[in-house]
């Protein structure tokens, strides 16, 4: 039996993404028209448009549909940016259909970034932290979105770069898996 992609595609936008307050018009455009099915493996291609994370690789996460559009809106990505999408194959698809420039970083080693200079980083999956690495290859007024997760419950974080450094603001509250290596290390205690 074959699933028809385009018809959950659709669905998924306006079941998942539209209900959860995602109004930017350029960007439901997009996810309706990128196969997220071709950013996980063949045998789990029946989970793409499911609102849950899905295992492309080894400790590498898509987010959920509901995670990744309200991330991707609050990054406000425009035509003409250039963005980097640190394990986000999807997120990579959905904002080169907006018109960015994507460079993408995945594999082992995710603090080995491609230069600097981004006006939008966006990383699918939890880190305990966001790393230092990251935050320093945004330009000015450049944007990143990253899920911090220490717990059972994790929140979306938006870092952006002014002249006097790097904000953080929090947007919503997320569960997706902790990406292999930035697990909560264990701290010393009395």
């Amino acid at each position: 039996m074959s699933q028809d992609f385009t018809a959950a595609r659709l669905n998924m936008v306006e079941s998942q993404i539209r209900v959860s307050d995602v109004t930017d018009l350029p960007l439901q455009d997009a996810l309706r028209v990128v196969a997220r099915e071709a950013c996980v493996p063949a045998d789990k291609s029946h989970l793409a448009y499911a609102d849950t994370a899905v295992e492309y690789a080894p400790g590498r996460w898509l987010l959920s549909p509901r995670d990744l559009g309200k991330l991707l809106q609050a990054l406000k990505p425009r035509a003409g940016e250039r963005a980097l999408a640190i394990a986000a194959p999807y997120a990579a698809a959905v904002m080169e259909a907006i018109g960015l420039t994507v460079e993408r970083v995945d594999g082992d080693d995710l603090s080995a970034l491609p230069g600097s200079g981004y006006d939008v980083v966006v990383c699918e999956g939890a880190v305990s932290s966001c790393p230092a690495v990251w935050t320093a290859a945004l330009a000015p007024n450049g944007r990143l979105g990253v899920i911090e997760r220490q717990g059972p419950v994790g929140r979306a974080a938006l870092y952006r770069r002014a002249e006097d450094g790097v904000s953080r603001s929090n947007l919503f509250d997320a569960t997706p898996p902790l990406m292999a290596g930035f697990e909560v290390r264990p701290a010393f205690a009395f």
